[in-house]
């Protein structure tokens, strides 16, 4: 045998046993054995460096460490899911599908859901290029070196008719007995244990140092793909199952649990089935994703804010166990809220210890009848916010003694109100309450809104604490003084934030709306609002009416912004902004040298290769005002399966109207 074939034996070899191991859950050698064939491929190729392929086995030791993580922006945002807990929530997503595509039965695909870190991993030509995290669904951080060691990702895609470019989009986990096995070594030299396979996976993921991830036993499974280039020749299968199936053909691990189900019945069974396995299971599973199978209804059914309307995730019910309320405090919030929070003997619940629950509001605490001194079922629900399930009054002691909502803002004093129609109590001292004051200052300078660089909530506190802050516009009276006065904070610290301070003076209109923190108004409203008023005054001055007329501003919110622009205290605030030198170019002038200055556009219908969002965000950078509504100054409609009335009306008007793939070619040519 030539060294050639040796080694081209030894590679089959070892991923023939990284798939038994990680894909089958049915390992045939040893770790040792394992190892041993390694070691022995390592000294041929060491030997025979022109033999070294980039997707060999020994390509996963990792690199040298990293200063920090590169953004990744992506393509198409990864989404989230909405959750159901339980079968009538399972049967309502059902029924909305159905009504939604017309038709009495729908073929869904039912996929395990890995407890474990969402990343992408794109492929160029059949070859892993970058591999990034989810982070906050639109930008992720670059962890191409780390998941080069996880050892069942392909580092270079085999068979006919792969995409030139080709998002894949999974889960990276790390198996119950990988799990146990870091743990013991850990133990064995007196360093801390991981909590569970998640929190192990995502500590390995995030190691500035791949070395010390290659050392990890992690997995990777895929659920999805992403962007994708294709041709003819290597179109994608019309159904999510089959091109799960394509991808286990070009070597991308995929669940073997998955099944394909019509109708929610089936959905249920198999959530059912699967439950009876899952102690069994070689890795930890939180719930079922089900998902609508067909790629073309998936595109009739579009999107929600931030989730698909076509998948959900049917959780497992969450982890539970008892402990006792010590006391109730009282937490205010931005907007004046007034939440309870129980006070917990400490309990290990979900992988994590448990001593504080939400209690949500005055009626939960009525609905439980919970009392301090009770003994509560404490559930992590959604695995995330710990929350109190049950009360068990079997165990009441004597000494329980009732909840007492506060009649006085336990900040600041001030009045307590239960607007008609609410659950929650709110303090009404507005900014006098210090801690509004403090979650106010908090949003205003957070990334998405200001954008202030090294304002912690640290910082924030101090300066409260020592009433340098009385609202969001004191934040531009501070001078280096008064930065090197507070705690931990140095010359350099506090230069880099008051140069930070500066920079966010300018911002855009629609992230200023956030900012100032109207209730009820988030990103999204912030920039709907923004693209319909174009200028502040426009929207201070607005009608109810007028707020009515833009895109997902209900009578409630019109509410809340009218109030707020009315209160003479946030009108000063807003007018000392000004002064201090905030302000954003004027959405009507600030394009007049891009090439769609003055042109107005309207995205309607699903989209395959972007958002709606995404095309909205890519036409206004080329200057573009982008309108919500079709009207005679509409300069042209991007129409996508399933416009409706816009797109009608687009026609009546005789305005220009594109579908996708036209829209993509403008922007390649406005790009190059």
């Amino acid at each position: 045998m030539t060294v050639e074939h040796e080694i081209d034996a030894l590679r089959a070899r070892l991923k023939q046993w990284s798939d038994e191991y990680y894909q089958l859950d049915a390992p045939t050698v040893t770790d040792a054995e394992y190892d041993r064939c390694l070691q022995q491929l390592k000294t041929l190729e060491a030997s025979h460096p022109h033999l070294l392929t980039p997707d060999s086995p020994t390509q996963r030791v990792g690199a040298a460490p990293l200063t920090a993580f590169q953004s990744v922006p992506h393509r198409l945002p990864m989404l989230s899911l909405d959750n159901a807990f339980s079968p009538e929530d399972l049967a309502d997503f059902d029924r909305r599908v159905r009504e939604r595509l017309g038709t009495a039965s729908v073929q869904y695909c039912c996929e395990p859901k890995l407890d474990g870190i969402a990343v992408s991993l794109l492929y160029e030509e059949g070859k892993l290029v970058r591999a990034a995290t989810r982070g906050d669904g639109s930008v992720g951080e670059d962890i191409t070196q780390n998941v080069k060691t996880v050892s069942n990702v392909p580092l270079q895609l085999h068979g006919d008719a792969i995409p030139s470019a080709l998002e894949v989009r999974g889960e990276v986990y790390m198996p119950r007995d990988g799990f146990e096995r870091l743990n013991e070594r850990a133990r064995a030299v007196g360093e801390k244990t991981f909590v569970n396979p998640r929190n192990a996976a995502a500590g390995s993921l995030r190691q500035l140092d791949s070395r010390i991830t290659a050392r990890r036993p992690l997995a990777f499974c895929s659920y999805s793909t992403g962007y994708v280039e294709t041709d003819a020749a290597t179109a994608l299968p019309g159904w999510h199952s089959e091109i799960m199936a394509k991808l286990a053909e070009w070597g991308l691990p995929v669940s073997h649990e998955s099944a394909v189900v019509v109708g929610v019945e089936a959905c249920e069974a198999y959530y059912d089935h699967l439950a009876a396995k899952r102690d069994g299971l070689g890795f930890d599973i939180d719930g079922i994703v089900f998902k609508v199978d067909s790629i073309e209804q998936q595109g009739a059914m579009g999107f929600v804010s931030r989730a698909p309307r076509w998948a959900i995730a049917r959780k497992f019910p969450a982890q539970e166990e008892t402990t006792v309320v010590t006391a109730v405090e009282f937490q205010v919030g931005r907007t004046g809220a007034i939440t309870p929070v129980a006070r917990l003997e400490p309990v290990f619940v979900g992988g994590v210890t448990v001593s504080n629950a939400t209690l949500h509001n005055a009626d939960e605490i009525d609905r439980l009848g919970l009392k301090v001194g009770d003994t509560v079922i404490v559930r992590r629900a959604g695995d995330v916010i710990p929350q109190v399930a049950a009360v068990i009054e079997a165990r009441r002691p004597a000494t329980a003694v009732d909840v007492v909502f506060p009649s006085a803002c336990p900040a600041c004093g001030s009045e307590v109100e239960r607007e008609a129609g609410e659950a929650v109590y709110r303090c009404v001292g507005g900014l006098i309450c210090p801690a509004q004051r403090r979650a106010a200052l908090e949003h205003f300078v957070s990334r998405k809104a200001m954008d202030i660089d090294g304002m912690g909530e640290k910082i924030v506190e101090q300066l409260i604490a020592r009433d340098l802050l009385s609202d969001i516009a004191d934040i531009y009276q501070l001078d280096h003084i008064t930065l090197t006065s507070l705690d931990r904070l140095g010359d350099k610290s506090a230069e880099n934030l008051l140069d930070a301070i500066e920079r966010s003076k300018t911002t855009t209109l629609a992230r200023f709306i956030y900012a100032i923190g109207i209730r009820e108004v988030g990103e999204a409203t912030a920039r709907q609002l923004a693209d319909y008023f174009e200028n502040l005054e426009a929207l201070m001055q607005a009608s109810e009416l007028q707020l009515l007329e833009v895109n997902d501003v209900g009578p409630v919110v019109a509410g809340h912004i009218r109030h707020f622009f009315a209160e003479p205290a946030n009108q000063r605030t807003i007018q000392r902004l000004r002064d201090f030198g905030v302000h954003w170019p004027a959405l009507a002038i600030q394009a007049t040298d891009l090439p769609l200055a003055g042109q107005t556009w309207v995205v309607t219908g699903t989209l395959d290769a972007m958002t709606r969002d995404q095309a909205e965000d890519a036409l206004r950078k080329h200057g573009a005002k982008v309108s919500s509504s079709v009207s005679g100054k509409t300069h042209c409609v991007v129409a996508g399966p399933g416009a409706g009335s816009k797109l009608k009306k687009a026609e009546v008007l005789g305005i220009e109207v594109i579908d996708e793939a036209a829209l993509l070619q403008k922007l390649r040519e406005l790009e190059s």
